[in-house]
């Protein structure tokens, strides 16, 4: 959702509590309003608590990543697929993540929002050339 929209739909729960209920209506309002908040910022720590114990940019699987994004996901989404934090690359909002066989899988947010993403596989050496 977006922040103008959420703080809109804040300021309309505050002017239907005073509408309805008064004083009691807008305490109520600015209750339900502080403990949305803070399970927002409960998922937050959640997510950011999973990806600390890994190294950054690094994934298990790049293919199986790949497969699980869509556009429009947020990086707050992106995180729990990967549970690390991504590797920074550029001075844009362009992220890599690497899994263990050197696969990688760069993914550009525009606006807060996954836009595109591209796969990278390793190139492995042919079985044919290797005979000799």
């Amino acid at each position: 959702m977006s922040p103008i929209v959420g703080w809109i739909l804040a300021g309309i729960a505050v002017v239907a509590g005073w509408l309805g209920w008064g004083v009691p209506g807008v305490v109520l309002a600015v209750t339900v309003i502080t403990f949305w908040l803070l399970l927002q910022f409960s998922r937050a720590l959640r997510v950011m608590r999973m990806a600390a114990g890994r190294p950054v940019g690094h994934v298990d699987s790049a293919v199986m990543l790949q497969s699980r994004l869509t556009q429009g996901m947020t990086m707050m989404q992106v995180i729990p697929l990967t549970r690390s934090l991504g590797e920074r690359v550029g001075n844009d909002d362009t992220w890599r993540w690497r899994d263990t066989g050197g696969d990688a899988v760069t993914l550009v947010f525009q606006r807060g929002k996954l836009a595109s993403w591209a796969f990278v596989r390793v190139a492995t050496p042919d079985a044919d050339s290797a005979t000799p």
